[in-house]
């Protein structure tokens, strides 16, 4: 079998340590590891397949011989070094939005259009995590009756912001546990105890780029441009796991038992929909699993044609890492890398 050359930018972070485990974990044929960060991590050791290895600031020159670079450092650098990148050979797989809609690179889920990512030219991007376990779901649906309209809201963990929100999510349960008053550095509020209805950047428009993203991010990948989407998406004080309430509006009607066969039936979806039995995903359960897992399926009887799906997955691993390596498995084994 062929081995790689696997760069990991961002490696000290939260996705980029999921990386690496990812790889370990599903034996990916890497011949060499190259953790890379910012110069602020010199001196930082990382550990894969038990070797200690240190990480290297993150230059264009460090990319010479190097197979496949995995990006998660954020969009500033991954639009300083990806085109750097590939310069030097390396095809690049982003999980920044720097290029997500960007027509000549592919935005893939390798469940969902496997087939986009032969058209890459160097540069293949991984879509946002509240998308992916959202399109991952409702694919299978449009694959069979059609959608013609989406509306989501998002329940979104703290770990989507990094390692830093996580710690201030600990630090501020115990202030506010012992009577102190907490002061946000991650967030513009608290947001333990809390529930923040912002993510990202706000537009003229009302919505924020993170609600943006779902919409866009969703039409490209489905290729759909006439599908209807709308996106509220919040912060909620979760460790772990992103939650979507979706509800969506189908062309031909589909029962809720049709609905729960073909999801059991897609690939990278466990349906978990036992509501008497009070059976349902919930973010403490599904962190560290690689599935999306889905349940309170149930009709809409407000509309014609009306489902409402309750999804949950780890956006560490699916939402992020496993999507990237998941497509760096598909180039390996198509000779495409």
């Amino acid at each position: 079998m062929k081995k790689y050359n696997v760069a990991i930018v961002g490696a000290t972070g939260a996705v980029g340590q999921t990386m690496l485990k990812i790889l370990e974990e599903r034996n990916f044929p890497v011949k060499r590891i190259l953790p890379l960060a910012s110069s602020r991590s010199n001196g930082h050791v990382v550990e894969f397949r038990g070797e200690k290895i240190k990480v290297q600031e993150a230059v264009p020159s460090a990319f010479e011989g190097i197979d496949i670079a995995l990006f998660s450092a954020g969009k500033s650098v991954s639009m300083k070094l990806a085109s750097e990148a590939v310069k030097r050979g390396a095809i690049v797989i982003d999980n920044s939005n720097a290029f997500r809609m960007d027509p000549e690179v592919p935005l893939v889920i390798p469940e969902v259009n496997p087939d986009h990512i032969k058209k890459h030219r160097g540069i293949i991007a991984n879509p946002n995590c509240s998308t992916t376990q959202m399109v991952m779901a409702l694919k299978p649906i449009y694959d069979a009756v059609k959608i013609r309209r989406v509306v989501v809201s998002t329940y979104q963990a703290v770990s989507g912001t990094g390692i830093n929100a996580v710690e201030e999510l600990k630090q501020q349960l115990k202030m506010i546990l012992n009577g102190e008053n907490p002061k946000p550095e991650v967030y513009p509020y608290p947001i333990a105890f809390n529930v923040l209805p912002h993510i990202d950047i706000f537009d003229d428009t009302g919505y924020s780029l993170e609600e943006w993203k779902m919409v866009n991010e969703t039409r490209k990948i489905m290729d759909d441009d006439t599908l209807a989407i709308t996106a509220t998406t919040v912060r909620v004080p979760v460790m772990n796991c992103h939650s979507e309430s979706v509800n969506i509006e189908t062309k031909d009607k589909l029962t809720v038992n049709m609905a729960r066969e073909i999801l059991s039936k897609a690939p990278g979806i466990k349906v978990m929909d036992e509501p008497q039995l009070k059976k349902y995903p919930l973010p403490g359960d599904v962190s560290g699993s690689d599935e999306v897992f889905v349940g309170r399926i149930r009709e809409d009887f407000s509309v014609n044609n009306g489902l409402n799906l309750w999804i949950v997955a780890d956006n560490l691993r699916k939402g992020a890492a496993l999507n990237a390596v998941q497509i760096a498995e598909n180039m390996s084994n198509n000779a495409l890398v």
